[in-house]
């Protein structure tokens, strides 16, 4: 795969990786031509396993390479990582607060952001995973984006093995959207629809991170750390508490676990 992935520019690897994590989306939405609801246990320990593979993706693909990048930094090596992790979870704030979204698992009065009440469930249900995926394809756009700037083959299988972890935990995504959808009556056409859509908004971060920090190389370490802090807020602020919702604490926090572990192997053994 590496082989095949060194015949492109980065940004058409950034592009080609997340077109794979947007079919996983859709994948797991396939679903709803197959049941009209899926076990609650079931998705929440899937919900549990997406958080874990992004707390392992945000510091072995993201902010664990941005430090190495910073070794010469005249502040020190941990600014660009602190300070991009931080504007990150900001920048993530205030788009949570802006977008009308409704978290998986979430009653429609739960609803959250301006003008979120009298919107349909199926809006902010897609919105609510497109806020999850834009800090996913702006890792993967910045991570193939780093080739640019002299990537060696071990930096290109890290960003490959940083989009199969995200590719993974999409998976659960689709079918979190998908299924209350299609327990409410919506049909299988537009409950798949709505799902694979949300995985849309992947490859347009992905080209606009890769973009970015093809053309401007002192920006890495802060676009890396950038990226880990918007999926850490995603994951403490939506992820883990849609996973705990419906009572199932301690099976979404050990499928935390094994997400992590999971991606942690895959970045370790593979990147």
């Amino acid at each position: 795969m590496v082989d095949f992935f060194e015949n492109f520019h980065p940004v058409m690897q950034a592009l080609i990786a997340t077109l794979f994590t947007w079919g996983m989306t859709a994948l797991g939405a396939t679903l709803v031509f197959a049941t009209k609801t899926i076990n609650q246990r079931l998705l929440d320990s899937m919900l549990g396993f997406a958080g874990g593979v992004m707390i392992a993706a945000s510091y072995w693909s993201l902010l664990g390479p941005a430090i190495e990048m910073s070794s010469d930094n005249q502040i020190g090596a941990w600014f660009p990582a602190a300070s991009g992790f931080l504007l990150g979870g900001i920048f993530l704030w205030g788009i949570d607060k802006i977008l009308p979204h409704l978290h998986p698992n979430a009653p429609i009065n739960d609803a959250e952001g301006f003008h979120s009440k009298g919107q349909k469930r199926s809006t902010l249900l897609v919105l609510a995973i497109t806020l999850h995926n834009i800090p996913e394809g702006l890792a993967v756009g910045i991570a193939f984006g780093a080739l640019a700037n002299g990537g060696t083959e071990a930096s290109l299988a890290g960003a490959l093995t940083l989009a199969l972890g995200i590719g993974i935990q999409n998976f659960p995504e689709g079918i979190a959207v998908s299924m209350p959808l299609r327990g409410d009556g919506m049909s299988r056409r537009k409950s798949f629809f709505y799902g694979q859509f949300s995985g849309m908004v992947e490859p347009i971060a992905a080209v606009v991170g890769a973009v970015a920090v093809s053309f401007i190389a002192p920006l890495l370490p802060y676009a890396l750390s950038f990226a880990a802090g918007a999926m850490i807020f995603v994951v403490a602020e939506e992820v883990i508490p849609s996973s705990q919702e419906k009572g199932n604490k301690d099976l979404a926090s050990m499928s935390l676990m094994i997400g992590f572990v999971v991606m942690m192997i895959l970045d370790v053994a593979l990147g």
